[in-house]
């Protein structure tokens, strides 16, 4: 009886193609300070860099239509006071971006589809909480304007930005925060922090609800992020100062679900995972090589897939979201990676040789629209993020509006547009939202 050596897996021959070079993005000057952040995100319209910029901080904003070499008339986000060390666009509007400073402050901006040529300096809501630098930003991934911030004052606060205040503050951990990432539902997030340990936390406990300590022996920072089963995925370093990347199932932290040794680098590995395809790909900072693995539920659990090499080292590196890539190219991810003076997108593709549309490699994926408001999240209710169709390919939403109010949930408001046909009908999404329907 023959049996297969060879895993079964429609990603194993998952490949990476960098752009041409008129397809990049040239002319950039990306921010130098040391901070182990992504200093890149990325949206279906925008792509935001951290740059240098001489008296406080700045970060760039580009329509991803903007290729080739940047205008130098291109006006850069001014408003922050120190230099800027965490961006995050918003899941539920891609017009809406958080960044976290050293000046003590998390703003919010929102962006014009078409930006002009005067320098941004009015964020649409400050952030004021934080006694020192705000080096980490995540958004709630289900509920409408909800805002995660941790600084170096070991606080983490989360933030109604639709009002501008502060909700629930977290005081538990002892040391500098190394990396912050909530779970599918937002029910849960995990940090890694400086004195080792990795933290489950329920924000509304106000509690550590499961930790362990030193998942990896060594010094080193660590990376930690939930898989869409619940499990941990994590990057470290063992006693001998080698890089590990490690799997745990939270509920019993005794003993890791895989542990794997890779290289002896000195770069903080970022992990950047995509729950559709269960795998992530790992970017260390001062690498040319991007690793990708895919985790099942069959041993080894993290299978190594392939590793995308070039010649240039990474600054850093910015990660689309799956509405975002080019379902005809059968892309099913899209990172957009720094160098000194510029951004070059990579695809990681699967081949194959149907030009239809591959609804294996395309499950339904997480749409921009919010499941939950601020209220219910806090009362208790967890929704999984609202799912949408990638048959069709990807069309942008109209731009809709962000009105931040003392007291008052933020409103999303389309600019209601006709179409050519007066005759299209109008179908009533929201209480406050119409938009055309779908012919």
């Amino acid at each position: 009886m023959s049996r297969s050596i060879v895993r079964q897996s429609k990603f194993r021959h998952v490949f990476g193609q960098p752009v041409k070079t008129e397809q990049g993005y040239d002319d950039i000057r990306v921010s130098k300070v040391t901070w182990d952040s992504s200093f890149c995100a990325v949206n279906p319209k925008f792509l935001a860099v951290i740059v240098e910029s001489s008296g406080g901080g700045a970060f760039l904003v580009l329509p991803l239509s903007k290729m080739g070499r940047l205008d130098k008339n291109h006006p850069l986000v001014t408003g922050h006071a120190g230099p800027v060390l965490d961006i995050d666009w918003c899941p539920h509007n891609d017009n809406i971006l958080a960044s976290g400073s050293e000046d003590c402050t998390a703003m919010v901006w929102q962006f014009p589809d078409q930006m002009g040529t005067r320098p941004i300096s009015e964020p649409i809501v400050v952030l004021e909480g934080h006694s020192k630098r705000v080096g980490i930003i995540t958004w709630h991934p289900t509920t409408r304007n909800i805002l995660l911030t941790a600084g170096s004052d070991n606080l983490i606060i989360i933030w109604n930005v639709g009002t501008g205040e502060p909700l629930i503050t977290m005081d538990d951990h002892p040391d500098l925060i190394y990396n912050v990432c909530w779970n599918r539902n937002g029910s849960l997030f995990c940090t890694t922090c400086k004195d080792r340990r990795l933290r489950v936390c329920d924000p509304r406990k106000r509690e550590v609800v499961a930790e362990r300590m030193a998942p990896h022996e060594g010094i080193r920072p660590m990376r930690a992020i939930f898989t869409r089963d619940g499990n941990l995925f994590t990057t470290g370093f063992t006693r001998m100062s080698q890089r590990e990347l490690g799997l745990w199932d939270p509920t019993n932290f005794e003993e890791p679900i895989a542990l794997l040794e890779l290289d002896t680098s000195n770069g903080v590995l970022l992990p950047y995972y995509d729950p559709d395809t269960n795998m992530v790909y790992l970017c260390g900072k001062g690498d040319s090589s991007i690793r990708y693995f895919e985790i099942t539920d069959e041993p080894p659990y993290v299978h190594y897939l392939s590793t995308f090499s070039s010649k240039e080292p990474q600054r850093g590196m910015g990660f689309m979201p799956k509405r975002g890539v080019d379902v005809s190219k059968c892309e099913i991810a899209r990172l957009y990676k720094l160098h000194d003076k510029k951004c070059e997108p990579i695809a990681m593709t699967v081949p194959r040789k149907s030009d239809l549309f591959q609804d294996d490699l395309y499950p339904d994926t997480a749409g921009p629209d919010p499941a939950l408001e601020p209220e219910e999240w806090l009362e208790g209710r967890d929704e999984d993020p609202i799912l949408q169709s990638m048959r069709d390919g990807y069309v942008p939403p109209k731009s809709r509006e962000l009105k931040v109010a003392k007291k008052n949930v933020l409103d999303s408001r389309p600019t209601t547009r006709r179409s050519m046909s007066s005759s299209m009908p109008y179908v009533l999404m929201h209480p406050h939202t119409i938009t055309d329907a779908g012919v």
